[in-house]
């Protein structure tokens, strides 16, 4: 702890010398994360293939690289405007004063990444903290232990310690580093660690994020096209072997579309994952052991498994949907983080939201139909982090949106022009002068004791 508390000191020192970084210097702080990872793309494919058994390096590519290049372009190019006084407008009885916000930096943002993206989820709140002017230290998942030591040398080599640091470690660090009293403290993972690093954080009344997930549901319209929305589907639940946050959890849909919708479930992910393209594997055998768990669980509920595949395309799990679930089957109260699928067939639109709103918030909604009054309907009258609609993950993939939860599914949101607001500080600033020069209509001059006509006369312009 005395170790980790000095560490800390030492980077507040080094920020306390440099509080306001300019433009310049937090630019080329961001094209050292473009240039680090531009240069280490395959090394760090390899390491998450290690990791995860397999991961295609084309999904690193896109899921973890993409990601980072379009929030650094996009930083960088709008990063000036971001860092502009904001004029607002003052009232009347203040005459000619002026007005504005200041986006400050905080200080020491600690970041705590997750697992299933490990390089993505660590370095996308960092790029948001470096624009915003603040330092970074950020402590890696040990469960994605190869990935996460890379990424602790690369940070290490392109960063001072004081600018950017990394610790590894397993759960006794994640505690210690939570407790630590940094200005933000930014928390991506499951529910259950973020009401522990919660807590911490509170000790020391440091403000938190936290991104979270749930059980986000692709709900199928009356209208929808079938084969493009079991296409989409496939591919939200499919891609890192349904180790996302905004994976589609489960799909609700009428009876009618059932059968034709798993048919063309099938042939969706037949095409996608034929024998070329192998699906992600489990981070680990605790992994592993909890999807067989949910599906045997499931089973022995009275669900019916419908394999998604012909051919396997994991040796150590077979993707599934999963039909006729119990409501009480953990697969339906836990958020899954895995290749399974249940369906759940729901009577009309109207029950259909009722069944999302019974349940708490979910990260993500995924909605499919060409009907704008019920797509209107869904829109505004269920709550969740983010909505795609006729597609699964692409909100996420937009850096003018705010990603972030609501209630259970997060705290918070990040991401381009959000991002840099949630860590920085919005300083309220006020310029007094007089009205038409008269030294009685400055400021509070009208105001002070011994209260007569003058305070009568501001009341009177106050109403």
């Amino acid at each position: 702890m005395n170790r980790f508390t000095l560490q800390l000191e030492e980077i507040k020192t080094a920020y306390i010398a440099e509080p306001n970084p300019s433009l310049e210097v937090r630019l080329e702080r961001i094209r050292k994360i473009e240039q680090m990872i531009t240069a280490n793309e395959d090394k760090i494919c390899k390491a998450l293939e290690a990791d995860f058994g397999f991961r295609h390096p084309m999904e690193t590519r896109l899921a973890e690289f993409g990601m980072i290049y379009q929030a650094c372009k996009h930083t960088s190019k709008h990063l000036k405007e971001w860092m502009k006084p904001t004029q607002v407008e003052t009232p009347g009885f203040l005459g000619s004063s002026q007005a504005w916000i200041e986006s400050q930096s905080i200080g020491v943002v600690g970041i705590l990444s997750p697992w299933n993206y490990p390089i993505q989820l660590a370095l996308l709140p960092a790029i948001a903290a470096i624009a915003a002017g603040n330092r970074v230290w950020l402590k890696t998942s040990e469960r994605s232990s190869r990935t996460s030591g890379f990424l602790a040398g690369l940070i290490q080599e392109y960063f001072h310690p004081t600018e950017f640091c990394v610790s590894t470690g397993g759960p006794d660090v994640a505690e210690i580093f939570a407790s630590l009293p940094f200005d933000h403290l930014f928390f991506t993972g499951s529910e259950v660690i973020a009401k522990k690093v919660m807590r911490s954080a509170a000790e020391n009344l440091t403000p938190v994020t936290l991104e979270l997930g749930g059980k986000s549901p692709a709900v199928i319209d009356s209208s929808a096209k079938l084969a493009d929305a079991a296409a989409s589907i496939v591919y939200g639940k499919l891609i890192n072997a349904g180790q996302t946050c905004i994976a589609p959890d489960y799909v609700l849909l009428q009876q009618g579309q059932l059968d034709p919708f798993v048919a063309e479930l099938k042939q969706a992910a037949q095409k996608q994952y034929s024998a070329d393209t192998q699906l992600t594997g489990p981070i680990d055998e605790n992994q592993l052991a909890r999807w067989k768990f949910l599906v045997e669980d499931a089973v022995t509920r009275g669900a019916q498994v419908i394999p998604l595949l012909i051919e396997v395309a994991n040796e150590n799990f077979m993707p599934v949907a999963l039909l006729n679930v119990s409501k009480d089957a953990v697969v339906m109260q836990e958020e899954i983080f895995g290749p399974i699928l249940p369906i759940v067939v729901i009577e009309d639109i109207n029950a259909a939201i009722t069944y999302v709103n019974s349940k708490p918030n979910p990260l993500a909604l995924y909605w499919f139909g060409r009907d704008n009054k019920n797509q209107v309907r869904w829109i505004s009258e269920t709550r969740s982090g983010g909505m795609t609609i006729n597609d699964t993950l692409l909100h996420a993939a937009v850096e003018t949106l705010p990603f972030g939860g609501i209630g259970a599914s997060g705290m918070g949101a990040y991401r381009g022009k959000t991002g840099f607001d949630t860590l920085s500080h919005q300083k309220s600033v006020l310029e007094v002068h007089s009205f038409l020069g008269i030294k009685m209509f400055k400021g509070t001059n009208m105001a002070r004791p011994p209260y007569g006509k003058k305070t009568e006369f501001l009341l009177r312009l106050l109403k």
